[in-house]
């Protein structure tokens, strides 16, 4: 009876540990009655500790972001505005290289809803989202709200609601991803590289004030570049003069200063909450990852940059700058103040591109970001004058006006237009129209940045420019600058990786030629494939039909690892990058293997005939992502990525004491799959 016992709790055991279907975040809802038709949905989460589930609001190019979908809204009732969401947080992804939106710990979405059906009893809800720790789980959760009579408030508990196991449901970015045999990088779900889990916890607040830094230090750079064109560096002896002589007091002139130095701080930070409080904090991160915006942004910079490189000026209406001077005549604080403003309205031909690509890039990262980068601009545009007043002798030191102001500002142009083509690819990669691909941006900038280079030494000119007899040794030193930048981009064209540059062209993936062109000739390299078979990460020849790949293994007589893995999945792509590359794994996947990845988060529907209810789950499987989710469920008892499986060709696991294997080091993966290998016949 004891051994008995004894041997029922260890296969208890043994199978919760090696049944990993997990579900770590726990949801109930609530529905009340705000007023005459309107109703507020609410969804309330706990989530396990350690574990994370992104927000709404997560850019593109990032994790899986949340979606609140209904499924009978048509004719029954109208969504009041978007859904609402509890406290977040913020942190940079270093490898998809975007600020992920997520909570930790709990989460609250609500809905106002307003019915146009008086006769609907019920609501039907599904929310769709990515949770992560050092796996990653994408979720599906049904809810039923039922409308209440006459009770204000109903409350659902969690064994009233319907649970989807790891139904695999993407937002459109992801969707759009997978239109294309290209293995595009971009959808992320974790945030720090070689951290556990528990470190990134821990890391995280961290990050966060790092990005507005970075914020606020582009934003204080380009502050003192506006101070250098030709519409404010002149301003800065007439300003300080006009100070010191309308002062009857050394003391005063620099009071006077101070506030006017003050006054264009206030100025440029109240655009930045403006910009702020109309579009919303959260509103603008989602609209500048949205493929219209990204587009808008591209025209705009084009139009900032030909702008600076001197085809036309973009000027406020000189009736602003005439009311605005006027006002200043008034003298003490209030006239002061005017003149700050009439600064920022009579310098808004240089200042006003600047001011504009900061809104844009500061939209990006959501939140306070154009606060931030307002204040960080107007700090730097405003210091000259205050310290110039403070130390006048200084003025002395000041370089004359000249010429030199047009090349600083067609300099900036030439950035501009570089930074546009960065808001095109943007566009470009989420509709996966592989118009702009890697090549084809690269050379766009080698073409930009080796103008530029010419244009500093001369070689171009361009409107406004002053005639040059001879240029400067601090010319001389930044043209040469320029060209070592574009002679480090050319190697790109080939498939080299630009590590300096890595967050601005798109990845290597989405290129015309994967594996790079070959150096002999010219060519691109030919590769005979067989039928199924694609070019994966570091070359390797990978399957994404697992029919095709088998086959292919039977041809060849070699063990099959079965990649379980995900276009959201930065776990599978740390792995792939930092494990998969070793020189003593690479080999490995290369020669002894065949390598068969399936992405659960595929979204491409099955044909009707193969689509089915799972066993396993009582869903029914409809998408290509769906199918290898309930293979992983059925065969492994598992629903986490990357997961990873070394079969024969009968689908047997090698490893038999270790059959599959998850987020690891080079070592234990090194093991394991010469340990599986090893045991195939």
């Amino acid at each position: 009876m004891k051994k008995l016992l004894f041997l029922l709790i260890a296969f208890l055991v043994f199978t919760n540990v090696n049944s990993q279907i997990l579900d770590p975040v726990k949801w109930t809802t609530k529905i009340e009655q705000k007023s005459e038709g309107v109703f507020v949905l609410t969804f309330n989460a706990v989530i396990e500790k350690e574990w994370h589930m992104y927000s709404q609001f997560t850019p593109d190019g990032g994790p899986l972001a949340m979606e609140v979908v209904f499924k009978n809204q048509s004719g029954n009732f109208s969504l009041i505005g978007k859904a609402k969401e509890s406290k977040t947080r913020t942190a940079y992804n270093d490898v998809f290289e975007v600020n992920e939106t997520f909570f930790e710990g709990k989460a609250q979405i609500q809905q106002e809803i307003k019915l146009t059906n008086p006769k609907l009893n019920k609501i039907e809800a599904e929310l769709n989202y990515q949770v992560c720790k050092e796996v990653c789980i994408n979720q599906s959760k049904k809810f039923t709200f039922q409308i209440p009579a006459n009770n204000a408030i109903v409350a659902v508990t969690p064994g009233q609601e319907e649970k989807v196991l790891d139904k695999v449901v993407l937002n459109k970015k992801a969707v759009d991803t997978i239109k294309t045999d290209s293995i595009t990088p971009g959808l992320g779900e974790s945030n720090i590289i070689e951290k556990s889990e528990k470190e990134v916890v821990a890391t995280a607040p961290e990050n966060t004030p790092r990005s507005i830094w970075s914020i606020f230090i582009i934003a204080f750079l380009s502050g003192f570049a506006a101070l250098l064109t030709p519409c404010v560096f002149p301003m800065i002896p007439m300003t300080v003069s006009f100070f010191t002589k309308q002062s009857k007091t050394r003391a005063k002139g620099i009071r006077n200063a101070i506030i006017y130095g003050i006054s264009i701080i206030v100025i440029y930070v109240l655009l930045g909450i403006l910009i702020t409080w109309i579009f919303g904090a959260d509103a603008l991160n989602a609209l500048s990852t949205n493929v219209w915006f990204n587009l808008l942004f591209f025209v705009l910079l084009v139009v900032f940059a030909v702008s600076f490189l001197g085809a036309f000026e973009i000027m406020l209406p000189n009736s602003w700058a005439n009311k605005v001077d006027s006002q200043a005549d008034k003298g003490g604080v209030i006239g002061i103040v005017f003149m700050a403003l009439a600064l920022a309205v009579v310098s808004f031909s240089c200042t006003g591109p600047i001011v504009g690509t900061l809104l844009v890039e500061a939209a990006s990262n959501g939140g306070i970001a154009p606060i931030i980068g307002m204040l960080g601009f107007s700090l730097a545009l405003a210091l000259p004058f205050m310290l110039f007043a403070m130390f006048p002798g200084w003025l002395n030191s000041l370089p004359k006006s000249g010429g030199w102001l047009n090349t600083v500002k067609v300099f900036l142009g030439f950035l501009e237009l570089a930074l546009a083509f960065k808001f095109l690819s943007n566009a470009d990669l989420v509709l996966q129209l592989h118009i702009l691909e890697r090549e084809v941006f690269l050379a766009i900038w080698i073409a930009i940045f080796g103008a530029l280079a010419l244009y500093l030494f001369g070689k171009i000119s361009l409107p406004h420019d002053s005639p040059i007899t001879h240029i400067s040794v601090g010319r001389l030193g930044m043209g040469l600058l320029v060209l070592t930048f574009t002679i480090y981009l050319i190697p790109g064209l080939w498939g080299a990786p630009l590590k300096i540059i890595s967050a601005f062209p798109p990845p290597m993936q989405y290129s015309e030629s994967p594996m790079g062109l070959s150096v002999s000739g010219g060519n691109s390299a030919k590769i005979d494939l067989p039928e199924g078979g694609k070019i994966g990460p570091h070359g390797l020849l990978v399957f994404d039909n697992y029919q095709y790949g088998l086959a292919y293994a039977k041809k060849v007589n070699k063990p099959i690892m079965l990649d379980f893995t995900g276009f959201a999945c930065v776990n599978c792509r740390k792995m792939e990058n930092n494990v998969w590359s070793d020189a003593k794994v690479l080999p490995i996947l290369k020669d002894k293997i065949v390598l068969i990845s399936l992405y659960v988060d595929d979204k491409r529907d099955l044909p009707k005939e193969q689509q089915f209810i799972s066993p396993s789950t009582g869903e029914e499987i409809k998408t290509i992502g769906e199918k290898w989710t309930d293979f992983m469920i059925s065969k492994y008892k598992t629903n986490t990525q990357p997961l990873y499986v070394l079969t024969d060709l009968e689908g047997n696991s090698l490893n038999t004491e270790n059959p599959t294997i998850s987020y690891v080091g080079v070592e234990e993966y090194y093991n394991w799959l010469k340990a599986g290998i090893a045991k195939f016949k």
